[in-house]
């Protein structure tokens, strides 16, 4: 019998702010390395965040950029921050990063730790989650990011906006865009919660700032975030 993976979408946001938080790796290590003494099992994939923004700014600076040509330097910045965890944690993690999906298959069940990468243009790494998700056979996935909740609307622009603890996928979906785009701001992926509902996965959208919760939530405890299923 094979441990619980779950899978943890690591926004950008949370790896560089602004400069690179080594307080917040270091918690996600001391986090992650306690859950696997547990018995759990974990694959990380890296969002790109500022570093991708600062490229992709810079790069339309000078020249007119097509989407997937956004979409290769957001990638390579996930690559770039999935290499940075990858070293972090070369303790006790798989030797090589994967950014392509199908690369879960051909690795051993006791790893306990994988780290893995944007691959290719046309989606965010949330549907690279789901995918791995789906390969791996685990049925939670954690999207760690800023915000606390998912919302109604926009808390920044809508003083309106309603916390959310828990949603369907089929309202979630209602909440954002049909298709994705390169600069898109969601708390989910729309191709990517298509292929969660499909797949009747569970997400978790919690604070990468209060890692407490994600500990919470990873040991069956009421946490502050909402629960996608």
């Amino acid at each position: 019998m094979h441990s619980e993976t779950v899978i943890i979408s690591v926004g950008g946001s949370l790896i560089v702010p602004d400069q690179i938080d080594t307080d917040f790796l270091s918690s996600l290590k001391t986090l992650v390395a306690t859950e696997i003494a547990a018995g759990k099992h974990f694959i990380i994939i890296t969002g790109g965040g500022k570093t991708a923004r600062r490229y992709q700014d810079a790069a339309s600076g000078v020249t007119n950029l097509s989407s997937e040509d956004v979409d290769w330097i957001g990638i390579h910045a996930t690559r770039l921050n999935g290499h940075l965890l990858r070293t972090i944690f070369r303790d006790i993690a798989h030797p090589v990063m994967i950014t392509n999906p199908d690369d879960v298959l051909d690795i051993p069940k006791d790893v306990p730790l994988i780290i893995a990468s944007g691959y290719r243009p046309g989606s965010s790494t949330d549907l690279r989650a789901i995918q791995i998700a789906e390969r791996r056979g685990a049925t939670k996935v954690v999207n760690l990011s800023n915000i606390d909740y998912v919302y109604t609307a926009d808390p920044r622009t809508n003083p309106d906006a309603q916390k959310i603890e828990s949603i369907s996928w089929a309202d979630f979906r209602k909440l954002i865009p049909s298709e994705w785009d390169p600069g898109l701001s969601s708390p989910f992926d729309p191709v990517a919660a298509r292929e969660a509902e499909r797949l009747g996965l569970e997400v978790a959208v919690i604070n990468g700032g209060n890692l407490q919760e994600l500990q919470k939530y990873l040991e069956g405890n009421p946490f502050v975030g909402t629960v996608i299923k």
